[in-house]
């Protein structure tokens, strides 16, 4: 059987290069060669060997794709089948739960709480389902150590230190787990590339594989990946696109408060948020997270303004805070924090022109509460409510909240699903809402009562409406 042949691709190009170089020879563009293994006529692919290996236990609910194409007519669509990790917040975020079959792909900073999550979910699934964490970090007396710590040192998880990925592949066909946890896989190789582990070429050939195996088997892949310095996943983007889940763990590491939330996921929504604190005892879900996304203040103070939300499916109310101060220098900033810059700077723009409040000649800060990252268009009006209330150094009164999109016209558009917004806000005792008045409810509102509401069409006439109101 002949040796896989390494070669050297063109990212630009696909020209094919047996060395590398710094500059491709066919299209010139410069650091553009990946390392890839290519197929030979007289042996089979690298991972076949462990893809047939993985192919004998399919019958426990394996993806395997049938042998020819069929209609579309003739699939029988079955729903997925999910299997609750014992943490609901986590459950929240996937949709239901782990599915069979499905591989997940985690990132976070170092030391946010990944590896202590996973340790939790399997730990919790140990005693009904085979569990295997395979660590390529971290010795299986470290992990036992961190089990101890978090109470969990009984539970019958089996343990493996391992970075090569012919072994993991052949544990995987032999010990046959229900859910299995590679951490990470910037740590995995394969003897078929001489690159070092972590690069593109590695990772890319070792998440392929795995990604194979588990579709042909039915276990649950858990992948753990590292991001850089800029907060991205490390590695290919190709990675993302092989798995069927991405999760980012957020939150800064000095905060016991830690967010986790779905940017892909083909068996659930996307942009689900889970809220969870870390204890001494591991991770616990958050029941109530507005409560740790509002500022308790003893009196108004100028500047706030509560918004509220939707993550996913669910509505979190979120104290948005504003700084206006005189500029020192000729360029006045704006700067914000968990939300969008570029938006900001549209905002004031529409405050000026459509309200005539000016504040060409001001620092602008922006910042929401908790380090939640707020990327939907419904809290422009929250935003623009609290910059006018810290640049008339007047406080809104207590207990008002706001949502809504503003245009560039100065209207006010709807936000979707605000009657589960508005019910969050009347549970947690809120007595004020300016809304837009597409989001007015209609009848009479009992649903509300408590919550004094004022549909509001126009950015003036929001302004309008918090001047009116008592202090």
């Amino acid at each position: 059987m002949a040796k896989p042949q390494t070669v050297y691709v063109c990212s630009e190009c696909g020209g094919k290069s047996a060395k590398w170089q710094g500059r491709c020879p066919h299209c010139e563009a410069w650091n553009t060669l990946v390392e890839t293994v290519e197929s030979t006529a007289s042996g089979p692919r690298p991972g076949a060997r462990h893809g047939a290996a993985a192919a004998q236990f399919a019958g426990r609910g394996g993806l395997a794709a049938p042998n020819g194409p069929i209609l579309l007519t003739e699939v029988q669509a079955e729903r997925h089948r999910h299997q609750p990790s014992g943490i609901d917040e986590l459950d929240r975020v996937l949709g239901g739960g782990l599915v069979p079959g499905g591989v997940l792909l985690l990132g976070g900073d170092p030391g946010i709480g990944k590896s202590t999550l996973l340790l939790q979910v399997l730990a919790g699934l140990a005693a009904d389902l085979p569990m295997l964490y395979i660590s390529g970090e971290e010795s299986a007396a470290q992990i036992a150590l961190r089990a101890q710590r978090l109470g969990l040192k009984d539970a019958p998880v089996r343990l493996m230190a391992e970075t090569q990925l012919e072994v993991m592949l052949d544990t995987l066909a032999n010990a046959r787990p229900a859910v299995a946890v590679i951490d990470s896989i910037q740590t995995v190789y394969t003897e078929a590339l001489s690159s070092a582990p972590g690069s593109v070429s590695q990772v890319r050939e070792c998440a392929a594989q795995l990604t194979r195996a588990a579709k042909t088997s039915g276990i649950t892949l858990v992948l753990v990946g590292h991001v850089t310095k800029e907060g991205a996943l490390a590695g290919p983007r190709v990675l993302e696109h092989m798995v069927d889940t991405v999760l980012y763990f957020e939150g800064d590491t000095q905060s016991r408060f830690r967010l986790i939330r779905a940017i892909k996921n083909r068996f659930g929504a996307v942009n689900e948020l889970g809220v969870f604190a870390m204890t001494e005892h591991g991770l616990k879900g958050v029941s109530n997270p507005s409560a740790i996304f509002l500022s308790t203040h003893a009196e108004p103070v100028p500047g706030t303004c509560v918004l509220a939300t939707l993550e996913g499916t669910r509505p979190l109310l979120v104290e948005v805070q504003a700084l206006v101060d005189s500029a020192a220098a000729p360029s006045p900033r704006r700067l914000s924090v968990g939300l969008d810059a570029a938006r900001l700077a549209m905002l004031l723009a529409v405050l000026h022109r459509h309200a005539g409040v000016a504040s060409g000649d001001q620092d602008v800060f922006v910042n929401a509460v908790g380090g939640v990252r707020i990327t939907e268009p419904a809290a422009d009006l929250a935003v623009l409510l609290a910059i006018q209330s810290s640049l008339r150094n007047r406080p809104l009164p207590r207990g008002l909240l706001a949502f809504g999109e503003v245009g560039l016209a100065g209207e006010i558009r709807p936000a979707p699903r605000g009657q589960e917004r508005l019910r969050e806000a009347a549970k947690l005792g809120f007595s004020i809402a300016i809304i837009p008045a597409a989001n007015a409810p209609k009848g009479s509102g009992r649903q509300f009562e408590g919550l004094e509401l004022h549909p509001v069409s126009r950015i003036d006439e929001a302004l309008e409406v918090v001047r009116g109101l008592p202090a």
